[in-house]
């Protein structure tokens, strides 16, 4: 047994099985039906698997703390297990596996008491309850890691800044327990007995939900008519599909361009369409035509990251002129299409004038009147003059919008009519009006159509709201994408599979570097704000405007201002605040050491962090984000004792498939630095480098599987946790013994790390160091040809020798050749293994040995 430290180890700062985590993390990113995250939209929430794990591993002791080999090696192996099912999302809810691993985090707790822990499930969460603190996280955003702390029996404390994260996370994991197996309300209920967990306050979110579509289509229905077909029948409206026009440049055509980048309705093959622009040479008025792609076709739209181009007179001109046409009020919308629901599928069919009058016919009675600021951190409207968000919405979507935020004040009256407690009320109001934020994201001017898919997507596929050139205006009341009783489903599958747990939960808003609530709360995991790269609040005012109207009278500490807080916001906003680095340093330093000076000494603090930013230009190698965490980190007291990690990414989401991203968050595990701590010299520190990384970085590799482009960033934990075990690290400059800082040291960790891939990769052949270098940096993706060249160079090879066997090169990029190309076709497939580079020899294998190509 190893118990030297003055508190027993926990299994994260030991061990864990990445593999598991890390595939169910990224699995968990494809899974729609029933996530939380479909409650409603909010931006870089961390996987549940992930968050559950850490959990579990942060509260369950280590064996080798309390047992001898091979005692040890055998309850490592059950609680590797016991988190291999755990993290699967088809064991979200299953009570079986959630009882177990409970258990071993009461069986942990009750050793630390000399006690021994209860056996029951009832007992063990009630055992939980009152010997466990509660599980806090200050930055709560959307919610994962209070949601997972209490699927797991504990209490859970969260808090935020920003009003819609805590009412997200109300409705996650406050709202729930007060109802816990109550019966719905609703008239339609035939028996009160039998309703279990959420299930009838999801009855009543259904009921209640298809009440109000009923309403808002008896008042509005009419903004939304059928399209009628050339067979005299009647079909159901989709969406209608919009373009963005501005007029020609050239003096002697101003005829309208359409602003779009393809013209494809559909790319189905069965069931291929396009939208074809004709402009009438006497009148300049521009109109579509809905037809199927044989005749005509373009390959392209009229929208390139060059300009855009005039179909009338050929004229290009720059994106600069469309946003001085824009501010100048020239920016018009045209209808392209209309979708309507088929037999067998999507119709494509023209627009006319009923459908053009009808929707410009709308009137709303109430717009919101959020001002967007002058410049925001992924917010780009302001450059096409668009400067108050109700100019985001077409006419019939704010009429639609505020019909349904005007329908839930009577829905309420309804509500307790049919026999509801005031807070009930409140309750299923919340879940309510949720629905509408997720109809203003897919029902707003940025909203777009998917010519594969078939559906709409919502403005918010990535971090920020830009101008889309064209777009597409969903029917709230069909059957299909965006309509309103699917997003009162999506809400209601979510509520449906939220922990059935009685334990209380609090919910709070307060800012993180001031919170009192961390006092009382000493186990803490987080998930801080990365430097600059989302400004939440600017962006959570789109669906601010929308939820305060008709929830101000039910949380009025949360919508009491006109807008979301900005000025205590934890960001590195240059566009808001002056020294803007400073600033988040200091207050993520205040934050920290906050944590610091309350958190528990039996359990670890763990951190999640996931930001990676370009790398300076001053040493060429630090990163600002990793820096900026790390410092705080250390000068907060703490020490990392892990790292670990964690595919949090989905690959294939809409980022990645253009830039080389981050695909991993690391967590890192803290605990305060020992009283006892030394101070070592640069000599001392780099000789412990030296000694422990080699070991660290197999582990990376080989074990954690690390993808190539989160390498570099995941190698700096280890590093880290040699670094901050010392009260200081000290080096001569200038005669002077001087503090080396975060920045040095992170430099002379990556010298290691080259260190240590120049030693491994130094016997290879040429072709495959180059395979090697240009696979960290691209992965399979494409990358500059001039780039390529110049490292074939350095490994005294050509790209033309390794075209069609490792790479292909054309149209002035590179790209390694797919597992899939090392198939019997390959030119080399035929040859033996040592006749070939390490490279190819090791793809062949791979491609032959594993069926599925993993």
């Amino acid at each position: 047994m190893n118990n030297q430290t003055p508190y027993r180890k926990k299994l994260i700062e030991v061990d864990l099985p990445l593999d598991d985590i890390n595939r169910e993390s990224a699995r968990e990113k494809s899974i729609r039906h029933g996530h939380p995250s479909t409650l409603h939209l909010w931006w870089a929430r961390r996987p549940l698997a992930a968050c559950r794990a850490v959990i579990f591993a942060s509260l369950v002791d280590d064996p080798g703390t309390y047992l001898d080999e091979p005692y040890a090696q055998e309850e490592w192996q059950k609680l590797h297990n016991i988190i291999s099912e755990l993290v699967r999302w088809e064991n979200t809810n299953n009570e079986d596996i959630l009882a177990k691993a409970r258990y071993e985090i009461a069986r942990s707790v009750a050793r630390s008491h000399g006690e021994t822990a209860p056996t029951d499930a009832d007992e063990v969460l009630r055992y939980l309850a009152e010997k466990v603190p509660p599980i806090y996280d200050p930055f709560c955003g959307g919610g994962s890691i209070p949601l997972e702390a209490q699927r797991l029996g504990l209490l859970a404390r969260a808090s935020d800044l920003n009003p819609i994260a805590v009412l997200i996370n109300k409705a996650m994991i406050e709202l729930p327990p007060q109802f816990h197996n109550q019966p719905p309300v609703n008239p339609g209920v035939d028996s009160l007995e039998g309703w279990r967990g959420t299930s009838g306050l999801v009855d009543d979110i259904r009921y209640y939900g298809k009440w109000m579509r009923e309403e808002a289509y008896r008042r509005i229905g009419s903004f939304y008519p059928k399209a009628k077909l050339s067979d005299g029948t009647e079909a159901t409206v989709i969406a209608w599909l919009w373009v963005h026009t501005v007029p020609c440049s050239n003096p002697a055509c101003r005829a309208p361009i359409p602003l779009a980048k393809t013209f494809q309705l559909s790319r189905r093959r069965g069931n291929v369409y396009w939208a074809r622009p004709v402009v009438d040479q006497t009148s300049r008025m521009l109109s579509f035509v809905a037809q199927d792609n044989n005749v005509g076709v373009p390959d392209r739209g009229t929208v390139s990251r060059a300009g855009v181009t005039c179909i009338t007179c050929g004229t290009s001109v720059r994106l600069g002129y469309v946003r001085e046409e824009a501010r100048n009020g020239n920016m018009k919308e045209v209808m392209a299409a209309i979708v309507a629901e088929g037999d067998r599928g999507r119709l494509f069919l023209s627009p006319n004038e009923v459908h053009i009058e009808t929707a410009r016919s709308a009137q709303p009675s109430w717009r919101p009147r959020g001002t967007l600021p002058e410049q925001a951190l992924g917010i780009s409207l302001q450059n096409y003059g668009i400067t108050q968000w109700h100019q985001l919405f077409t006419e019939r979507q704010l009429t639609t919008l505020t019909t349904f935020s005007d329908l839930l004040s009577e829905v309420r009256q309804r509500i307790i009519q049919d026999g509801s407690t005031d807070e009930y009320t409140d309750a299923l109001c919340t879940y309510l009006a949720l629905a509408i934020g997720k109809t203003a994201d897919g029902g707003c001017k940025g909203a777009r159509w998917q010519n594969i898919g078939h559906f709409v997507a919502g403005i918010f596929g990535l971090q920020v709201v830009s101008i889309a050139w064209d777009f597409a205006e969903a029917n709230p009341f069909s059957n299909s994408t965006q309509n309103w009783i699917g997003q009162i489903e999506w809400i209601a599958k979510a509520v449906e599979r939220l922990p059935i747990s009685v334990n209380t939960a609090e919910v709070h808003q307060a800012d993180a570097a001031t919170t009192p609530h961390v006092r009382d709360s000493p186990i803490i995991l987080t998930d801080p704000p990365y430097y600059d790269n989302i400004g939440y609040a600017d962006l959570a005012d789109f669906f601010y405007f929308w939820l305060r109207k008709p929830l101000r009278g039910i949380y009025p500490e949360l919508f009491s201002g006109i807008s979301t807080p900005k000025a205590e916001e934890m960001i590195a906003n240059h566009l808001r605040f002056e020294e803007p680095r400073t600033r988040f340093e200091n207050l993520l330093h205040k934050t920290l050491n906050r944590i610091s000076n309350n958190c528990s000494e039996q359990f670890p603090t763990s951190i999640f962090y996931a930001y990676k930013q370009q790398e300076e230009k001053q040493d060429g190698r630090s990163s600002t984000g990793w820096e900026t965490m790390l410092t705080a980190i250390i000068d907060a007291g703490f020490q990392v004792v892990g790292t670990w990690p964690v595919r949090t990414e989905r690959i294939a989401r809409p980022l990645a498939l253009e830039t080389n991203a981050l695909a991993s968050s690391i967590v890192l595990v803290c605990r305060p630095r020992s009283d006892t701590a030394q101070n070592v010299g640069l000599g001392g520190f780099l000789t412990a480098l030296r000694n422990e990384m080699p070991a660290a970085l197999d582990r990376l590799t080989r074990e954690a599987h690390i993808a190539p482009v989160d390498l570099a960033q995941a190698a700096i934990g280890p590093g880290m946790e040699v670094y901050s075990r010392y009260k200081s690290v000290k080096a001569r400059q200038n005669g002077e013994l001087v503090d080396v800082s975060v920045r040095d040291a992170l430099i002379k960790i990556n010298e290691e790390i080259d260190r240590y891939f120049a030693e491994q990769e130094g016997e290879f052949d040429s072709e495959t160091r180059f395979c090697l270098a240009w696979f960290k940096q691209h992965d399979f993706t494409d990358g500059d040809y001039g780039s390529a060249e110049v490292l074939a160079r350095a490994n005294n090879i050509t790209i033309e020798a390794m075209r069609g066997r490792v790479l292909i090169a054309e149209s002035g990029s590179v790209q390694l050749l797919p597992l899939s190309a090392y198939d019997d076709t390959h030119p080399n497939a035929e040859l033996s293994l040592l006749q070939i580079t390490t490279w190819e020899a090791c793809h062949l294998m791979v491609y032959h040995l594993n069926p599925g190509n993993e």
